[in-house]
């Protein structure tokens, strides 16, 4: 039995927790959620001030190993956080030394997308694969890679952007690209990609429910098409057959460069895979090599939407994994 610590850091909050390893996952002990602290070294301080007061009010508690998720880009061999556009103001930020520093046990960083791939990997719908490709699919759309049974990180911790990979000339803006992956499979690229759907649609007299709460079409949010699909709205079930077809296409490259045998998608798939799933597997069918398509799955991620309060531990998990492998 062990006992890991997650560090959650996110531009509007933080969160603390500890879990405890069980045979078949991990079960979340106790959790401390906070606003994020303006400077960062207060927010370093006051984290490392949750878990220890956390320890102390649970002396049963013997911990094993910190692990830290947060945005990119970062550097994990070193442990610093380099200016995430979420962070802006965590320039080389060091937050592995205070962990362990205070507590006398390893740590580790890794940014959301690896961490969430860590933690299917090692305790949700990834697990028993040797290669598993995780996409985040929410505001933004990003990815962990796990290959030949590890977390592969590239060169510098870059590795796994997919969302910036262009799958159209022309589309919806995503990481800062107009036809990106991330412009059509994102929180965000489906809601600006509506816009224009919606203008359509009420100009030539028709009426949807993406508008039920009265909102201008500038106002829409995946939300609102979400819902309206869910209560059969043409509109919005159009829009997100369109998604679908465009994340067939993407899991298609991924399927052919990566070769993985599972490929794990979280929050907006999870929600709307009945009506994504038949458009996405269209496109797969027609784009991927059969060799790569028939021995890879797709499946949601089998933490559901507690997803992210199981992937700093499993940084922690991961770390500790590693040393026994050495």
């Amino acid at each position: 039995m062990r006992y890991l610590a997650g560090i959650d850091i996110g531009g509007t909050k933080c969160a603390v927790t500890v879990g405890k390893e069980t045979g078949t996952g991990i079960e979340i002990l106790y959790k401390e959620k906070f606003p994020t602290p303006d400077a960062p070294e207060e927010a370093v301080e006051k984290l490392v001030s949750v878990l220890r007061e956390m320890l102390r009010e649970h002396p049963e508690v013997n911990l094993s190993a910190v692990g830290v998720s947060c945005g990119s880009p970062l550097d994990s061999e070193k442990g610093l956080i380099l200016c995430p556009p979420n962070l802006p103001n965590w320039d080389r930020i060091d937050v592995v030394t205070p962990f362990m520093e205070a507590f006398g046990v390893p740590a580790a960083v890794q940014n959301d997308a690896n961490a969430c791939a860590l933690a299917e990997w090692l305790w949700g719908a990834g697990k028993g694969a040797r290669n598993m490709v995780f996409l985040t699919f929410g505001t933004g759309l990003g990815a962990g890679l796990i290959l030949d049974g590890k977390l592969y990180t590239g060169t510098n911790d870059m590795a796994g952007e997919a969302g910036h990979v262009r799958l159209a000339e022309d589309g919806p803006e995503g990481y800062g690209k107009r036809g990106s992956f991330e412009g059509f499979c994102s929180g965000g690229g489906i809601a600006r990609a509506a816009v224009p759907r919606v203008k359509e649609w009420l100009a030539a007299g028709r009426t949807t429910a993406i508008l039920d709460r009265g909102q201008a079409p500038e106002e829409v949010t995946t939300q609102d098409v979400g819902l309206a699909a869910q209560n059969g709205d043409e509109l919005a079930l159009s829009i997100l057959r369109d998604t679908g077809r465009m994340l067939g296409r993407g899991l298609a490259m991924l399927m052919d460069l990566l070769n993985p045998q599972r490929i794990v998608i979280g929050s907006i798939f999870l929600r709307q895979e009945e009506i994504l799933r038949g458009p996405m597997e269209e496109i797969i069918q027609r784009e991927a090599l059969s060799y790569t398509r028939e021995v890879c799955e797709v499946v949601p991620a089998g933490l559901g939407e507690q997803l992210g309060d199981y992937a700093a531990l499993s940084v922690a998990g991961n770390l500790l994994q590693k040393g026994m492998e050495r």
